[in-house]
């Protein structure tokens, strides 16, 4: 079972956000306005990046879903060599440091098998990012043998990857699986049949924008 995220900042931020909240009370009390001002921005900067707004998952049939707040970088159909060995539809997703940073599952299925491998910190947008960066990769597949695959990537600012999904857990659509710190990207490879409904340059938002449908 996936950790319920109801509230409106992740838990995982919390180790930032107190700290900051806690100084800044301290600057305050000291009368230290200067100190106090930029405190406060930090700690609203760490809120507004941790936030997890509510959002309304679609209910459209055989609808993919966008795993992740971002920008699209890029369309196009490859060969998936390391995990599905398969033609796949290629959908990147860049996060900047202003998108919600969490992460939702495209579809509802079962965790086959999650992968994590270290590597460097190029910055998320380049294409070698995909192969050559920190990241952490999941398959989910559903009762009817549709299976995707998931691929957290860490960016130059981003140094940690958040997946609480494990194999065997099922995960509902939309529902939230993972995180990734500061600025990164999402690759998500889809059945070479999936018809995109997405651009290059086009905003999506986690969990509500579809990326596809299934044919």
């Amino acid at each position: 079972m996936m950790p319920e995220q109801k509230w409106p900042i992740a838990k995982e931020g919390l180790p930032f956000l107190t700290p900051a909240a806690v100084v800044t009370l301290f600057f305050a009390v000291m009368g230290w306005l200067v100190l106090t001002s930029l405190g406060f921005l930090l700690t609203l900067f760490i809120a507004f990046f941790f936030r997890n707004p509510k959002r309304e998952i679609p209910d459209a049939k055989n609808a993919i879903l966008s795993p992740a707040d971002g920008t699209i970088i890029d369309v196009v159909q490859c060969t998936e060599e390391r995990f599905l060995k398969a033609e796949a539809l290629k959908v990147s997703i860049f996060m900047s440091v202003l998108d919600v940073h969490l992460n939702r599952a495209p579809i509802a299925g079962k965790v086959l098998d999650r992968s994590y491998n270290k590597g460097r910190f190029l910055v998320a947008s380049k294409e070698k990012a995909s192969l050559i960066n920190e990241q952490n990769a999941v398959i989910l597949e559903t009762e009817d043998r549709f299976k995707i695959l998931l691929v957290q990537i860490a960016g130059f600012v981003a140094r940690r990857i958040v997946c609480y999904a494990k194999a065997g857990d099922r995960l509902k659509k939309g529902e939230i699986f993972g995180l990734i710190r500061f600025g990164s990207r999402v690759d998500l490879y889809l059945p070479a049949t999936v018809k995109p409904t997405v651009w290059i340059g086009q905003h999506v938002k986690g969990g509500e924008s579809i990326i596809g449908y299934r044919v």
